[in-house]
């Protein structure tokens, strides 16, 4: 590289980072677009794709998994930096001030199908943890006539936990014998619709969310959704699973006229395997044939409403 103004910047962001600044500045220094580094990557058997490469050098993602960190190593190479200067950034990287990470749990640790949901996620080369906590949640479900769940809506205010944060994953789990290919995810507010990844033979669906700024670190954000159905067998419960703790959650379940459960019951659970725990009856109001449960600050876990037909 020729000594420029741009490489003694460089130079510098190399001893102290942070990480994406660094790579932003080396790339500049190559004179090197992130498609041809691609595939330079490529060609040593390294698959990252530009968006990735886009997010590193923007700081609204870090490398984590295997994969990504052998692409660092090799980056350093490509832009010919001194062996282990990205990665040691990394290894180095204060997460500044702010509100820090809520202790959390896996998906493993919450569902039997949570090693299915956390394959999608590394097959879009995003982290199970999106970076954000709920504050408060407002969902709302619509059982259909034939005992169907035809739709679910949500309301969300969440807080980013770390810097650059710009996307929500929400995760549908629909009935036995649903099918994912007529699902439909829809934006309804503070939102557009990214990916969405499916995995048919579970009925696990997996969506991104797209905030229109990324979030700094204890911003906070609202946004709706909802993720239309309706392709399952009769449904007998309808359950959320809460990797954080803390933050308010409302859940309604609606039925129709067609289709009344002889009880309803509220119900918490530790994890897929545990017994229920809470149990409490539900009532559903006469007119509009529905119950709901509102949780305070809830827990890591599972919260739930289940019901019984006929």
């Amino acid at each position: 590289m020729r000594p420029t103004e741009d490489t003694a910047e460089l130079g510098q962001l190399l001893r102290g980072g942070p990480f994406h600044l660094a790579l932003r500045a080396a790339l500049a220094a190559r004179g090197l677009p992130l498609h041809r580094v691609q595939h330079r990557l490529a060609a040593q058997g390294i698959k990252v794709g530009v968006t990735s490469l886009s997010y590193w050098q923007q700081g609204a993602r870090r490398p984590r998994h295997p994969e990504s960190l052998r692409a660092v190593g090799a980056l350093e190479r490509i832009l010919e930096l001194p062996d282990g200067a990205l990665l040691r950034l990394l290894a180095a990287q204060d997460p500044g001030p702010g509100p820090a990470r809520p202790p959390t749990r896996s998906y493993r640790a919450l569902f039997s199908l949570g090693g299915t949901v956390e394959r999608l996620l590394d097959g879009m080369d995003l982290p199970p943890d999106g970076g954000l906590h709920s504050v408060g949640h407002h969902e709302r479900v619509r059982i259909g006539p034939a005992g169907e769940l035809r739709v679910r809506e949500s309301q969300q205010i969440v807080r980013a936990h770390r810097d650059g944060v710009d996307r929500y994953l929400a995760v549908h789990h629909g009935d036995p014998g649903c099918d994912v290919s007529r699902m439909r995810v829809t934006a309804y507010e503070n939102c557009r619709t990214g990916r969405v990844r499916c995995h048919p033979e579970s009925g696990v669906v997996v969506a991104e969310l797209l905030f229109d700024a990324r979030l700094r670190r204890g911003d906070t954000h609202v946004f709706g959704y909802g993720i239309e159905d309706g392709t399952g067998a009769r449904s007998g419960e309808y359950v959320r699973g809460f990797s954080y703790a803390g933050g308010q959650y409302m859940l309604q379940v609606s039925f129709d006229e067609a289709a009344l459960p002889v009880r309803c019951r509220r119900f918490a659970r530790g994890g897929p395997e545990a017994p229920r725990t809470g149990l409490a009856d539900l009532t559903p109001s006469g007119r509009h044939r529905a119950v709901h449960l509102v949780e305070q600050s809830v827990r890591r876990g599972i919260l739930g409403i289940a019901w019984d037909w006929d």
